[in-house]
């Protein structure tokens, strides 16, 4: 019988599991889904291989040799936007809360139905391929352009030529994050949950990244575009 929902197929999957037994079943039950398989039994090797190799999810073990998965969860979401579900031995609710703010896109807990994985590995990707279809990769407001799936951001002048922005990541994803909802006022908590999930960084940290931010939107041409709303925090205001 032939599957209705094939969009997962040959889907690149990188299992990052130490566990051999558990690694191989895994691998198994998800190339007999259609999927393709990597697998690194570390946090070093599954750092090289998703950067060498780009996958489409990661199933990612918390416990880890050298590197251990919540670091390298770290990593991924500073890199990239790629879907990672974790895989522990702890059932503890406070661990799940925080591998998913830090941006983990599911949560499963040892022991489990090999089965059910690979169903929320297509449920993932199927979620993200969705979002990814209704959300442009291209960006405009205004002068600015941002195109998310390169993380960039540019300046288009008067004749069409476009100039790129020296942005960090933080800088980057505070810009996104104000560009998609033009004139709408974040506060800094809106923008430190949105743009720094993982770190305990203070409110007013987001001011000294705006601040940056600003100057170098300056220096590329498109005005003062981020405006500072007394007691509340900051907007994007697109130049008229």
């Amino acid at each position: 019988m032939t599957n209705p929902d094939a969009s997962h197929l040959n889907r690149l999957v990188l299992v990052v599991e130490d566990e051999g037994s558990l690694a191989d079943i895994l691998v198994a039950y998800l190339q007999r889904d259609g999927l393709r398989t990597q697998h690194a039994d570390n946090g070093l090797t599954a750092l090289q291989n998703f950067r060498q190799n780009r996958p489409d999810i990661v199933l990612l073990d918390i416990r880890l040799p050298g590197i251990d998965g919540v670091d390298v969860l770290k990593t991924i979401r500073a890199e990239s936007d790629t879907p990672v579900i974790m895989v522990t031995a702890m059932a503890d609710d406070v661990d799940k809360l925080v591998s998913l703010r830090m941006g983990a896109d599911d949560y499963v807990v040892k022991p489990f139905n090999p089965a059910e994985v690979v169903a929320r590995v297509r449920a993932v990707l199927r979620r993200t391929a969705a979002a990814g279809q209704q959300r442009p990769s291209m960006l405009r407001v205004g002068r600015l352009q941002i195109d998310r799936s390169a993380h960039a951001a540019s300046v288009r002048d008067d004749d069409g030529t476009t100039r790129p922005l020296p942005l960090t990541l933080t800088e980057y994803k505070l810009l996104e994050t104000m560009a998609n909802q033009p004139r709408r006022c974040f506060t800094r908590s809106d923008l430190v949950e949105a743009c720094l999930p993982e770190s305990d960084a203070l409110d007013r940290v987001i001011d000294s990244h705006l601040s940056k931010l600003r100057r170098k939107l300056e220096v590329g041409g498109c005005g003062d575009m981020i405006d500072t709303v007394r007691g509340i925090g900051y907007r994007l205001w697109p130049e008229s």
